[in-house]
């Protein structure tokens, strides 16, 4: 298999001059992967994949209707065997292709590094030299980095359709590609790198993509312990050390001057895989104890590897050192506690001061890894000597004197390297990982505190109170000093109970760190919020200690999801704020709100249009309020990978917020295909990180400097196009006939459902069929493989052009709006993306797949009709003749998928007819069952996104 290259305009042409290399290697990949299908496979499958692959391209170059119809009929002669193998050919051909792009950017990047020239848009050093300019004094840099807080929240959302055997062999080959790029090789070493290439790409195709059983969340906690260890471990201090050169580079007169700066922790990370129980019965408070564990074992590990890295870089011996008095004395003290370390040699490393010490902090962490292990093998006798860490703080401190010693006597360098790499990462994982957010749905706690009010004879019918009363009775219960003992509790119920006192006894026991936020998904009302916190009240995590003094060691951060609830946010928070127990709660916690929005839901709800705006809006009153009331605020964003979700470029994302609504701090969540995409290189994830946070410092100016506000005329036209676009949307997804049968029927989110990708079920109620009953994930997930992208840009097209009305006036105003205001750059240019990844031909052919073909036809050439006037009016809009032509590498990259998605695609629509036919025996359907899932894959893979 090679690669297809597009047809290019000439602007095209010479802005894509520099992607000949990046053609080069997907060709040679590609050719890789055609001897490897012609040799594992077999010739007849390899010359139907060939065939398929030339007819599809053709097809794309001249729509040849005589063409398609014999393609469409040699597809439906092809046995389930052989379908199976040519899915399995374009869905590793996508992989690869990802592979090469990943690889060929990352070699455009080190090029610029190589070179000194000005980086990248985004990059530390574009975004401080543009400080720079605008007077940012190093100073004021300094107070804005102290701030921050950019935290990415990993979740075990179902989108990832890619299995983590083959991420590592993927990961492998882009080291390899990487060597045969950058590295200068003999003729010898070239051809034995291509020859391992080829190795890996066979091991590729000896590998099943599709997991054999449905994971568990065992299994989704790992998952999301990979990405750690494959590359964030690296990246991260990479990220920091990026930015302290930047800053050295950018400032360095201020800094000649006797200026001084320190790059504070900023970088922290949260997940939910084990924490988020909303919809997921598999995640119970065990569970939750164990991704706390698996998390700790994880970073201890890591922590113990870099310690002994460094026993071999610190061969420092006396007397040619001089170490600190400090250093000397913890010696001294530590040979008297962990003399253990030294049983077998007690004179070991007796001249080499930081060997020693280091040998002892290794004994150490060796115990806290045996003390783990009493919690994973329980079965065996406990080998824990009592020495272990109790926590992050011992352990920074052990290093931070090793550093203070290094520089006393003139090796500033040496502490500044690995060492400083590995405060770095106890700094920012601690003995906890990541921050694990709980997140559970508000109608579970109402019964949770109805059962404990009722038994403890606080209130005998919580449920029958009004919202007033509600606030009321939990307000006062708040503001008691005693309450009574928590009573026995019985099924859900005791469950919910659980994970609260979990919480409590494992910031004990683990970290104070180790839990992030409790998230309230489907918060209705102020007593929503004031629920958990009467819950945990209970449990011990807030109340007042002897001395009277208010703690609180629960942060609550209710989740927003609906049209209607993100209309709600001010009367809810209001009467939170305004309420001085909870204020008091609040400042005790560190007076820091968080809100999390969510994109997904708001989306599928009310449209894109509809929900974008009402997410901007939403961010507007939480920081007037919060402002006002005196809180810190941090937005919490519920971002999935799609443009239908939140989705697109995070850098884009987090300047396109309100201004002056950021405020240094930026947490949101990161998902299935993300994950991969993101952090499945230590090289991608440092850029990503580095883009993610030179965003959060742009959009935090107001920190340090006076901001613009939002032009009045532009969000009076914001509030017009959405009335319109979300009353289109909704006549569309609620008021259409037969709109609910079209989704289930055309789109594959039953089969989905199928797929071994995630532990949580695809529907809140199971044989529910109703739009909200659907998962926001299954709902775009369904609509992208359909080639409908329908989420992320119906409504648009119509809002446009009933606004404009063809006036110029009121279009220069539109394409002023592109220019001058980011939110809505941002939005339009993530609806072409969103655009140019739907085919309304190939959408036409899922139409055909309606039991009621006429219904389905009418319901399909709304869509249609809406997507041509959507394109039509976007271009117009920004004033294009083509989708996408401001981003000629990512256009070229979507077109150079087309001609290899359409085959998959035609084979989906066959396999979907088949599996569907009722008719056939049930052992009959099955054997298109295993080749349908693998499209599914094969699609998720070739789009780039999924869910």
């Amino acid at each position: 298999m090679t690669d297809y290259e597009p047809v290019l305009s000439t602007v095209e042409q010479l802005s894509m001059l520099d992607d000949k290399e990046l053609r080069q290697h997907v060709r040679f990949l590609g050719h890789i992967l055609g001897e490897v299908i012609d040799e594992r496979a077999g010739r007849e499958v390899y010359e139907t994949v060939e065939r398929l692959r030339k007819g599809f391209i053709n097809l794309r170059k001249d729509d040849n209707a005589l063409l398609r119809t014999e393609l469409l009929s040699f597809l439906n002669t092809l046995d389930a065997t052989t379908l199976r193998e040519v899915i399995r050919a374009f869905n590793l051909y996508f992989s690869l292709l990802n592979t090469a792009e990943e690889a060929f950017n990352y070699h455009n990047r080190l090029i610029q590094l190589r070179n000194g020239r000005d980086l990248w848009h985004g990059s530390y050093l574009d975004t401080l030299t543009q400080f720079k300019q605008e007077g940012v004094t190093l100073e004021q840099l300094q107070h804005m980095m102290d701030t921050m807080v950019y935290m990415p929240v990993f979740t075990a959302h179902p989108t990832e359709s890619k299995r983590r055997t083959l991420m590592e062999i993927l990961r492998r080959i882009f080291l390899l590609d990487e060597k045969l790029t950058n590295d200068p090789l003999t003729a010898f070493e070239e051809e034995r790198t291509r020859a391992e290439i080829k190795k890996q790409v066979q091991l590729l195709w000896s590998t099943d993509e599709v997991r054999a059983v449905k994971p568990t969340v065992r299994d989704e906690i790992k998952n999301g312990l990979y990405y750690f260890n494959v590359s964030l471990f690296d990246a991260v201090p990479r990220s920091y050390r990026n930015m302290e050169n930047a800053i050295r580079r950018v400032y360095k007169e201020e800094i000649a001057a006797g200026a001084t700066f320190k790059v504070p922790g900023y970088i922290q990370f949260g997940s939910w895989i084990g924490g988020d129980r909303d919809g997921n019965p598999f995640v119970t408070a065990e569970t939750t104890d164990m991704a706390i564990q698996l998390q700790k074992r994880t970073v201890i590990r890591r922590y113990l590897e870099d310690v002994t890295k460094l026993s071999y870089q610190l061969t420092h011996s006396q007397p040619l050192c001089q170490i600190s008095d400090e250093l000397a004395a913890n010696i001294d003290e530590s040979e008297q506690r962990y003399a253990g370390a030294f049983r077998a040699k007690p004179d070991r490393f007796l001249n080499e001061p930081y060997r020693r010490k280091l040998y002892m902090m290794r004994h150490r962490l060796e115990d806290n890894l045996r003390l783990l292990q009493q919690y994973f093998r329980p079965d065996l006798e406990p080998t824990s000597l009592g020495l272990a860490y109790q926590n992050e703080e011992e352990l920074l401190q052990d290093l931070r004197i090793i550093h203070h010693s290094l520089v006393s006597h003139g090796d500033a360098d040496l502490a500044g390297s690995e060492l400083t790499d590995l405060i770095r990462l106890v700094e920012t994982f601690g003995f906890y990982l990541y921050h694990l957010d709980v997140r559970q749905e508000s109608t579970l706690h109402t019964e949770a505190v109805a059962q404990v009010l009722r038994q403890t004879g606080l209130c005998e019918d919580y449920q029958q109170l009004d919202e007033t009363q509600r606030q009321s009775l939990l307000t006062d219960l708040l503001a008691r000093h005693e309450l009574p003992p928590l009573p026995e509790l019985e099924g859900q119920n005791k469950e919910i109970l659980s994970v609260f006192q979990l919480m409590n006894r494992l910031q004990k026991e683990v970290s104070a760190n180790a839990f992030g936020s409790y998230v309230i998904s489907m918060t209705h009302q102020a007593s929503h919020i004031l629920e958990v916190l009467t819950l945990g009240r209970f449990a011990g995590l807030c109340g007042y200690q002897e001395n009277g003094e208010t703690f609180c060691l629960l942060r609550v951060s209710p989740l927003f999801e609906t049209i209607e609830d993100l209309s709600h946010i001010e009367p809810v928070m209001s009467a939170l704020l305004e309420n001085e127990h909870y204020r008091r709660l609040l400042t005790a916690s560190g007076n820091l709100q968080e809100v999390m929005l969510g994109y997904s839901d708001s989306c599928k709800d009310g449209g894109i249009l509809a929900s974008v705006w009402n997410l901007y809006q939403a961010q507007q009153r939480i920081s007037h309020l919060a402002e006002q009331h005196g809180v810190k605020c941090r937005m919490f964003h519920g971002r999935g990978g799609t443009i239908g979700r939140g989705g697109g470029p995070t850098h884009d994302a987090i300047l396109s917020q309100p201004v002056g609504t950021v405020q240094g701090q930026i947490k949101f969540t990161e998902q299935g295909e993300v994950l991969s995409f993101k952090y499945g290189n230590i090289e991608t994830a440092a850029y990503e990180l580095g883009m993610g946070v030179s965003g959060l410092m742009k959009a935090s100016r107001s920190l340090v400097a006076e901001t613009g506000h939002d032009e009045p005329a532009f969000m009076d036209v914001m509030h017009q196009l959405t009335t319109v676009g979300e009353q289109s949307y909704r006549k569309l997804t609620e008021n259409t006939a037969g709109f609910l049968d079209y989704f289930y029927e055309v789109c594959p989110v039953t089969e989905i459902g199928m797929m071994n990708i995630g532990s949580r079920p695809s529907h809140r109620k199971q044989g529910d069929r109703s739009k909200a009953s659907v998962r926001a994930i299954g709902w775009v997930f369904s609509w992208a493989q359909s080639r409908h992208t329908l989420p992320a840009w119906y409504g648009i097209g119509t809002a446009l052009e009933q606004w404009h009305q063809n006036d110029p006036e009121k279009i220069e105003t539109l394409r002023r709006m592109v220019k001058e205001w980011r939110f809505f750059s941002a939005l339009l240019s993530n609806t072409q993306m969103s655009l140019s990844k739907a085919d309304m031909n190939i959408a036409r052919r899922y139409a055909a797949l309606c039991e009621d073909a006429f219904q389905g036809q009418q319901v399909f050439e709304v869509i249609s009709a809406e997507y041509h006037r959507t394109v039509k009016q976007v271009l117009l809009v920004v004033n294009e003749d083509k989708l996408m032509s401001e981003t000629p590498a990512l256009r070229s990259s979507l077109r150079r998928r087309e001609p290899y998605l359409d085959p998959i695609n035609y084979i989906q629509i066959l396999l979907l007819q088949r599996y569907r036919e009722n008719a056939l025996s049930e052992e009959e359907r099955d054997k298109w069952l295993d080749p349908l899932l693998r499209t599914i894959s094969a699609i998720s893979a070739g789009m780039r996104n999924t869910g």
